[in-house]
């Protein structure tokens, strides 16, 4: 079955040959250089023709989401007698599914109230980047087999102490940037498994009262720097941990911080970030996807006008849970540590790293200029 035999249109059949050979809605619109909300909807068009003549044709209600991959056949004297349709998940169209609920769940969210900003000089040359990554919220850790225990009720308390504690030990800088590196949530639906590879994590709580707390946790990080700050960017990257959650979470965000000017989420369908500050281009990545050492390339070549016009250039990552800094052809790549505890998976398996965040602070015309760590013993909470 092609879906070029479902067209109306030349566009139509255009998009069609693409998705036969497997293109994804950006791709395509990327291709044919059309609006990429005018794509999806020319896609669903098609994929709902083909759907009913498939329906039609096997006699069965293949729900959406799902697609057919092939049918099986009883004959009895040489004529068929019973028919089996067989049907795997269409993962490109859940995912459509999922992010056409997203807007349309983000239409009905009641946005945030403006905050007032704390009275007090603020440096309009400065930016105070604060880094979390890898929280893994909704982990379950022993101390007996970690040296530390961490559960949805620890998380919450540690991540947001964590947090006003980086605040109170940085310069009153004008900007904030609250870099959120992926892997916040410790999986991504309701089996407690990685996404892709499927492997079975040490879990506390349901699914959505993990998004509950989640949610809770960003939006007072957003709120107190808004208090300290008078503008605030914030990043919720992908990780391989929550790359469904990561991207709902963006849209739901934007949608709650609507009417809030001060407040800007980067919100793009690449895990790869960037933000210029002056003669600094910032940049992220979770880890999951590209090496340390292949990152100084991508961003050249993903933000080639950031880059062009920058003079000091940071990349930040995550996802191996310890700390590496290493200065590469144009670019320095930070690995910044994890506030979590250690899992079974981490504590079986021998890896050792130090708890951390850190703020780094950075100038508009000289780069970086100050950095403040802050580590689980230093808070009242822990």
């Amino acid at each position: 079955m092609s879906y070029v035999e479902f067209a109306n249109s030349e566009r139509q059949k255009e998009i069609g040959r693409l998705m036969d050979e497997g293109l994804s809605s950006q791709q395509i619109a990327d291709k044919i250089k059309a609006d990429a909300g005018n794509t999806r909807k020319a896609m669903r068009t098609l994929r709902a023709r083909a759907g009913k003549k498939n329906r039609s044709e096997h006699n069965s209600q293949i729900p959406d989401g799902f697609k057919i991959k092939g049918t099986s056949t009883l004959y009895k004297d040489g004529e068929p007698a019973l028919q089996w349709v067989k049907t795997n998940e269409d993962l490109e169209r859940q995912q459509q599914i999922m992010l056409e609920t997203i807007e349309a769940l983000s239409q009905e969210i009641q946005p945030a109230k403006p905050v007032k900003v704390l009275k007090k000089p603020f440096n309009a040359d400065l930016l105070n980047l604060y880094t979390l990554t890898d929280c893994h919220v909704g982990m379950l850790a022993w101390h007996k087999e970690g040296g530390a225990d961490w559960d949805l009720k620890i998380a919450e308390e540690t991540l947001v102490s964590a947090f006003i504690a980086m605040m109170d030990g940085a310069p009153n800088a004008e900007y904030a940037i609250v870099g959120e590196l992926g892997d916040f949530e410790h999986f991504d639906g309701f089996d407690a498994v990685t996404p892709t590879n499927r492997h079975q994590l040490d879990a506390d709580g349901r699914f959505p009262k993990i998004i509950e707390v989640s949610i809770r946790i960003r939006r007072r990080f957003i709120d107190e720097a808004l208090k300290r700050h008078k503008k605030v960017i914030c990043l919720i990257a992908e990780g391989n941990h929550n790359i469904v959650s990561s991207m709902w979470m963006r849209k739901m965000f934007a949608a709650l911080y609507a009417n809030e000017p001060r407040v800007q989420i980067i919100d793009t369908e690449i895990p790869y970030y960037a933000y210029q500050f002056g003669k600094v281009m910032l940049g992220w990545h979770h880890g999951h996807k590209k090496p340390n050492h292949a990152l100084p390339l991508l961003f050249a070549s993903h933000f080639p006008e950031i880059w062009g016009s920058t003079t000091y250039r940071h990349g930040h990552t995550g996802h191996r849970h310890h700390m590496e800094t290493k200065e590469h052809s144009g670019m320095t790549i930070y690995q910044h540590q994890t506030m979590a505890a250690r899992d079974a998976h981490a504590s079986h398996g021998g890896y050792m790293a130090d708890r951390a965040v850190d703020c780094m602070t950075y100038h508009r015309e000289h780069g970086h200029v100050a950095s403040n760590f802050v580590k689980p013993s230093m808070l009242s909470s822990c």
